[in-house]
C-alpha cells in the first residue's frame, strides 16, 4: 500500500490471527534462535514519501549541494599576485583564503577555534532538536539521500527495487543495475573533483586534469574521494550511522525530557492492530499497525520502540504517518516532534510546556559566545607583521675590545602584499648594537629591515653588547620590530650569552 494512495478502512484490513489452541492442548515452546556474534546486514529499501519533513529534506540537500558544488568557482579579488579564489586552502604556501580572511600557517589556532565552535553548535543544536544535524545536515545523510534518489529514478520505488532484486538475472535487471551504479559513480567522481578544488583554483586544476598535467597525487586523491563517497552513499548507507559514526553512542548525553525528537505518542496509538470494517477509531488505538513508518526510514527502524541508535531524526516516519491518519480522519501528530515532558502531558490532559532556556542549553549558548568572541577579537586585533628570533649555535665571541657578541637568526614576516620597512632595536641591556650581515656600515643602536611583501624574510643579525652590561652567563634582552611608517610595535624576548662572571 503507497502511502500516497487514498486510503478506505477496508483497504488496512490484514489476515486475522490464527485461532487459539483447544483446551488442554499442550504446545511446546520453539527452541530459541542460535545468535551469533555477527549479525547479517537486513537491506533497507526506503519507501518515497511526501510532506512537509520530505520537503525541509529536500531544500537542505539542494542549497547544500548547490554550496558544496558552485563555491570553489566563486571569485574574490585579493589584488595582484594573489589567488583570487574566494575559499581556497593553499597548502603550496601554507595559506587558507575564506573571502576576506587570510590565514597564515602558524594562526592554525583559528581553526582549532572553528572546530570548537562547530563542536558546541552541535551539543546545543542537539540538546534542543535532538539529531537534526544527523538528518539533514550531515554529508552521509545528504549524499546517501541524493543516491537513493537516483535509485529510485531507475529501479522504481520500494516494492519494485524488492522485486528486482528478488528476481532473475535478465536483461532488464542488468541494464537498470549497471545505469545505477554508473550514474553513483557519477556523482561519487563529481563529489571528489569538487572536494579537490578547494585545495588548489578550480580552473587550473579542471584544466590540468582533464588534459593529463595534474600531478599524481590530485590523480590519487580525486580517485580515493570518488571511491569513498561511492562505497559510503551507494553501498554503506545506514551502516555508516549505525556501526561508524560515533556520535550516536554519546549523543544521548545531550538529551533531556525538553529536547524535540522524533517520538511516538503510545497513550494515543496503542493498542494497535489492524484495522477491520465496522471498528469504531475512536474505541481503539489509533495506530493501525500499517508499518508505513518503517517502510520510509532510511535506516529501517521502528519509532513505535522508542528512541534508538539508528534514528537519525529526519522524520520521514511523521510525514508517512500524517498521510495515514489524513485518510482515516484521524488528527495528524502521531509520530512527530516533541519532548518527553510533553509527551507525558499530553497523555495526563495537562497544558502543554517547553523549557527552551535550560541549564545545558545555556551553558552551550555561553560557551560558543565566548569562543566567538575570542576568536573575533584576535582576528580583529592581529598585527600585519610577525617576528621571529632564533640564536645561534655558537653561544658567544668575545671580541678585542672586550665586548661580547651574539649571532641570530631574525625572521620578519610581512603579511601586506607591498614592501615594508622596518627598525630592528634591543631593550632591556645597555649599549646593545646590532649588524645586519651583508649589509654595509658599522653595528649602530639599530638595524633597518625590509620585508618583502606577502613572505618571509630572513637575516643573520649580530648583535654586540658591553662585558660590563651583562648579568652573568644569560641576560635576557628584548628584539623590538617597529613599522617605519605606521609605527606598528612586535617585540620578542630572547636572551643574550655572555660568560660567568
Amino acid at each position: 500500500m503507497d502511502a500516497n494512495e487514498p486510503m478506505h478502512k477496508a483497504d488496512v484490513d490484514l489476515t486475522p490471527a490464527p485461532a487459539a489452541s483447544p483446551p488442554g492442548t499442550v504446545r511446546a515452546d520453539p527452541e530459541p534462535p542460535k545468535r551469533g556474534l555477527y549479525a547479517s546486514r537486513v537491506q533497507v529499501y526506503p519507501k518515497k514519501v511526501t510532506g512537509r519533513y520530505r520537503r525541509l529534506k529536500w531544500i537542505a540537500l539542494i542549497a547544500l549541494l548547490t554550496v558544496y558544488y558552485v563555491l570553489p568557482w566563486v571569485r574574490w579579488d585579493r589584488g595582484p599576485g594573489a589567488p583570487d579564489q574566494a575559499v581556497l586552502v593553499d597548502l603550496a604556501h601554507e595559506r587558507a583564503y575564506f573571502f576576506f580572511i587570510e590565514i597564515w600557517a602558524q594562526e592554525v589556532y583559528y581553526l582549532t577555534g572553528v572546530l570548537i565552535l562547530a563542536a558546541v553548535g552541535l551539543f546545543l543544536v542537539t540538546s534542543l532538536a535532538g539529531r537534526i544535524w544527523c538528518g539533514y545536515a550531515c554529508p552521509q545523510t545528504v549524499w546517501t539521500d541524493l543516491f537513493m534518489w537516483v535509485e529510485r529514478l531507475i529501479e522504481g520505488d520500494r516494492n519494485k527495487r524488492i522485486m528486482l532484486d528478488r528476481g532473475p538475472t535478465t536483461t532488464k535487471k542488468v541494464t537498470k543495475k549497471v545505469s545505477k551504479h554508473a550514474a553513483w559513480i557519477a556523482i561519487a567522481f563529481l563529489t571528489g573533483g569538487a572536494w579537490i578544488m578547494y585545495f588548489i583554483d578550480a580552473p587550473t586544476v579542471v584544466a590540468e586534469f582533464f588534459t593529463g598535467r595534474s600531478s599524481v597525487e590530485v590523480y590519487f586523491f580525486v580517485g580515493l574521494f570518488t571511491a569513498t563517497t561511492y562505497l559510503l552513499a551507494g553501498w554503506a548507507r545506514e551502516q555508516v550511522c549505525t556501526y561508524m559514526c560515533p556520535w550516536p553512542r554519546f549523543q544521548s548525553a545531550m538529551l533531556d525530557e525538553d529536547t524535540l525528537v522524533v517520538t511516538y505518542q503510545k497513550w494515543r496509538g496503542e493498542p494497535r492492530s489492524p484495522l477491520h470494517k465496522g471498528d469504531d477509531l475512536s474505541q481503539r488505538g489509533h495506530c493501525v499497525d500499517c508499518h508505513q513508518c518503517v517502510n520510509v526510514c532510511p535506516t529501517g527502524i521502528d519509532i513505535r520502540d522508542g528512541i534508538q541508535l539508528e534514528c537519525i531524526g529526519c522524520g520521514l516516519c511523521a510525514d508517512a504517518c500524517d498521510t495515514v491518519m489524513d485518510k482515516l480522519n484521524l488528527p495528524r501528530g502521531l509520530i512527530g516532534f516533541d519532548t518527553e515532558r510533553r509527551q507525558e502531558q499530553r497523555a495526563k490532559g495537562r497544558p502543554l510546556t517547553y523549557r527552551l532556556i535550560r541549564p545545558r542549553t545555556i551553558l552551550y549558548a555561553m560557551l560558543m559566545v565566548g569562543v566567538a568572541g575570542i576568536m573575533l577579537f584576535a582576528l580583529l586585533t592581529r598585527s600585519s607583521e610577525s617576528l621571529t628570533v632564533l640564536h645561534d649555535r655558537t653561544l658567544f665571541v668575545q671580541l678585542s675590545d672586550g665586548s661580547i657578541r651574539n649571532g641570530y637568526t631574525v625572521r620578519v614576516l610581512n603579511k601586506e602584499r607591498q614592501d615594508r620597512r622596518f627598525s630592528l632595536t634591543v631593550a632591556e641591556v645597555e649599549g646593545a648594537q646590532l649588524r645586519v650581515v651583508g649589509s654595509d656600515g658599522d653595528p649602530a643602536p639599530a638595524a633597518t629591515l625590509t620585508g618583502k611583501p606577502d613572505g618571509v624574510s630572513s637575516y643573520q643579525v649580530y648583535v654586540r653588547v658591553p662585558r660590563a652590561a651583562l648579568k652573568g652567563a644569560e641576560t635576557p634582552i628584548r628584539f623590538v620590530l617597529v613599522d617605519s611608517v605606521t609605527g606598528a610595535r612586535t617585540e620578542r624576548n630572547a636572551s643574550f650569552k655572555g660568560p660567568a662572571r
